[in-house]
């Protein structure tokens, strides 16, 4: 089973039946996997944000909701995040591309990287950071605490955990 497999069962395994993504080449094996898998309900949207909005709609209609996701618009998420995700204690499992970390082709990336795991701290978001193969394992029990506690969580996973650019 490949990782991208391995989080999509995850996700089902934790009866996430709705998923938003925004593309992102790093994920996107994640992105084909979820449209692939037929007891999950899959969006893409345009934004961040959006999603976000699309997952508190899910999440309202009784559907346990996640979004798929790159840091880069981890800004322009925080009032959505706020006023809405943590407002209504919604559990959102956010898988995120952490992208702008070492060995990054793109140099616009970084300037994000760098503010990324600072403002999911400042919002009281917990944070767990994929960086090799085999942290994938703790994904099941990162599902279970998000929607034990009714919180966003974050889950980084960077260039070195998806073998690289």
């Amino acid at each position: 089973m490949s990782v991208s497999e391995k989080i999509v069962a995850d996700f089902v395994a934790n009866d996430i039946e709705f998923v938003t993504t925004v593309p992102c080449k790093q994920l996107g094996g994640v992105i084909d996997a979820v449209e692939n898998e037929p007891s999950i309900y899959h969006i893409p949207s345009n934004k961040e944000d959006e999603g976000m909005g699309l997952c508190a709609g899910a999440f309202m209609g009784g559907k346990r909701p996640a979004i798929i996701m790159q840091n880069t618009a981890i800004g322009v998420t925080v009032n959505t995040l706020v006023t809405l995700t943590q407002f209504y204690r919604m559990p959102l499992p956010m898988l995120i591309s952490y992208r702008g970390e070492l060995k990054e082709p793109v140099a616009c990336q970084v300037e994000m990287a760098v503010h990324t795991k600072s403002l999911l701290n400042q919002l009281n978001i917990p944070t767990y950071h994929f960086h090799k193969p085999g942290d994938e394992d703790e994904l099941d029990a990162i599902l279970k605490y998000t929607f034990m506690c009714n919180k966003p969580v974050a889950i980084l996973t960077d260039a070195t955990f998806w073998g690289g650019y």
